[in-house]
């Protein structure tokens, strides 16, 4: 398996999670930690589309969590 399979397959992983999740704020942060994840696979593997999906929803899941945190 390659480095970069191996990326795709952290990221793949951590969405999985994400919909295991029944609280908000875990959502939040595993779906940030997909994000960079998926960033660093598209960067690795220069497949810009998730590349570019996944830096634009970075800054969204970030901006999600702390209200999120903030009602806990």
């Amino acid at each position: 398996m390659t480095p970069v399979a191996l990326v795709g397959y952290v990221a793949a992983g951590l969405v999985f999670a994400t919909f295991c999740t029944t609280r908000m704020v875990p959502l939040r942060a595993l779906a940030i930690a997909s994000n960079v994840a998926f960033i660093g696979y598209g960067y690795l593997g220069e497949l810009w589309p998730i590349l570019i999906l996944h830096a634009a929803m970075l800054p969204m899941n970030m901006l999600r969590l702390r209200p999120e945190m903030l009602r806990q």
